[in-house]
């Protein structure tokens, strides 16, 4: 808590404390470190962790599965011997998944003789089966080790019991798929792992030397470079009469390139749509290997009418029933003021909202602003506070003389034109103050790339939003939203269902032309992720 506390703080106390406390902790550590090795190696307290559980992945799992068949092999043992090899086809397969199969004893099981009967064969068996069907349910790793801020609740299950009853139907693979997601967005990631396989399979594509803009007219050996690179995924069917030369026909195909990695789609190769397409075949693997990772990550039912906000993407999209209802352009936190990844649920809604300013905004944001214009602190409708709780004329505050450092007001502004969160607020409440709303600077929706916000999730097109979140809320037509948005008074609905939000890092998702498209990595999360999976 103190070191929470301490990256947010400016007390010299706060930080002083917690350096005491991390010297302490310290010290604690090595007095514990010495005591276990007293006790290991003088009073024999903790028993000695066996090979063969040092071996396996999950040992406690693997011992409850054979109490729970009395200690009978499972997969050893000529009775044994064709689930043995449907096992070993289902380790081979989680390749498709984006998992690397020797992750689950595949050479040590492929090298074996099960005809025997083999305790420990089969208890390696057994590891294999429950690390996959693990890693199939909720992921390989643990998201909190790669998303700090990741809150979403994880699919779970009594694995050891489920797999004494797939033994008991003979259905090994068949078990194992039924673990993976079963959303539309990660099968089309699956699809798409084989696709670009198989691409790589055929040597890839081509890099595009650098150099200048190329575009409509050009011609060279780069025109013929792009082509083949266009060719490769499918964006360019015909490579033209004249392959040297850059017509509208390649132009069309660029473009289709450019909206699939969330570019300016203008036709023309720049220096950011030269960089993705020079993306090699194996990072398009690796980052969709890496997605379908985020999926596991996530519960099977993510709300029957839920909010899903992809950062990456700059897109939300509100889910009914298995479909998208709605779709809305967002804008997102800042490379240093991050949008963090979590899951909330959605209780009310607020029109015309007050903005109560965040103490560190008010200091960073505010105060540099005041001190420049001190007129702007009315033009833009705030009003200053004092800790007694009682008003402060701004015209009275010299702002040049108030320091940031223990910013002493508490700064909010009146609904209006002017209002950070525009006409309405969507409130999830949660540990980050983050949530969706409205914005006054609506003219940012029109650039490709919207990282702007300081943390929260502006909509575009809110009102309507607001209509698709209150449509069972009793006597909240969509007229009268508009209405009560129109005047200056601040107004609180509370939802009549409350509806999950989920707000999500996407840098691969499902396209209904091209089965996928890449997004900008634009927080570059990615790579932490992928490394860890090759881990």
């Amino acid at each position: 808590v103190l070191r929470r506390n301490a990256s947010s703080s400016t007390d010299g106390a706060v930080f002083g404390l917690t350096n005491l406390l991390d010297c302490v902790v310290r010290k604690l550590e090595k007095t514990l470190l010495a005591f276990t090795f007293i006790a290991v190696a003088g009073f024999g307290i903790f028993a000695p962790v066996s090979a063969e559980a040092e071996r396996l992945r999950a040992p406690a799992t693997v011992q409850r599965f054979y109490e729970i068949r009395n200690g009978a092999l499972a997969w050893t043992g000529s009775a044994n011997a064709a689930a043995y090899r449907k096992l070993v086809d289902a380790i081979q397969a989680a390749q498709l998944h984006g998992l690397d199969p020797a992750d689950y004893h595949l050479a040590e099981l492929k090298n074996a003789t099960p005809s025997k009967g083999d305790a420990n064969l089969d208890r390696t068996a057994t590891d294999a089966y429950l690390t996959l069907a693990a890693h199939l349910l909720s992921g390989r790793l643990d998201p909190v080790s790669i998303e700090p801020d990741w809150t979403a609740a994880r699919r779970g299950r009594d694995l050891a019991a489920y797999l004494e009853s797939s033994l008991g139907h003979g259905a090994i693979a068949d078990s194992l798929e039924a673990l993976a997601p079963t959303q539309r967005g990660y099968r089309d990631l699956r699809r798409a792992l084989a696709q670009y396989r198989e691409i790589a399979q055929r040597g890839g594509w081509p890099s595009i030397d650098g150099g200048a803009t190329i575009r409509v007219g050009d011609s060279g050996p780069r025109v013929v470079q792009l082509r083949k690179r266009l060719a490769a995924t499918g964006d360019l069917d015909d490579q033209g009469t004249y392959p040297d030369l850059f017509d509208e026909g390649l132009a069309e195909a660029v473009r289709r390139f450019q909206q699939r990695a969330n570019l300016q789609p203008d036709g023309v190769v720049g220096a950011k749509t030269l960089a993705q397409l020079n993306k090699s075949i194996d990072e398009r693997i690796a980052q969709i290997r890496a997605n379908m990772e985020r999926w596991r990550w996530l519960p099977d039912d993510l709300g029957q009418r839920h909010i899903r906000v992809n950062i990456a993407d700059f897109r939300l999209e509100a889910h009914a029933d298995g479909k998208v209802e709605r779709t809305h352009e967002i804008i997102v936190g800042r490379l240093y003021r991050k949008t963090p990844i979590f899951s909330g649920t959605m209780t009310y809604l607020v029109l015309n909202p007050w903005w109560e300013t965040p103490p560190n905004l008010a200091a960073k944001d505010k105060l540099p602003a005041f001190r420049k214009d001190p007129q702007s602190v009315k033009t833009l409708g705030f009003q200053v506070i004092n800790r007694s709780g009682e008003l402060v004329d701004p015209q009275t505050i010299d702002w040049n003389t108030v320091p940031a450092t223990n910013f002493p007001y508490r700064i909010r502004q009146a609904p209006g034109p002017e209002n950070a969160l525009g006409d309405v607020k969507f409130m999830f409440p949660n540990r980050h103050n983050v949530y969706l709303h409205d914005t006054p600077t609506r003219g940012l929706f029109a650039q490709t790339r919207r990282d702007f916000s300081s943390g929260c999730v502006r909509v575009q097109n809110p009102l309507d939003l607001a209509a698709w979140v209150l449509s069972d809320t009793p006597d909240w037509a969509d007229e009268k939203i508009h209405s009560v948005a129109a005047g200056n008074t601040e107004t609180r609905v509370t939802l009549k269902t409350a509806i999950p939000v989920h707000i999500l890092y996407w840098t691969v998702v499902s396209d209904d032309t091209t089965t996928v498209r890449f997004v900008d990595d634009i927080y570059q999360r990615d790579q932490a992720l992928i490394a860890a999976l090759d881990r």
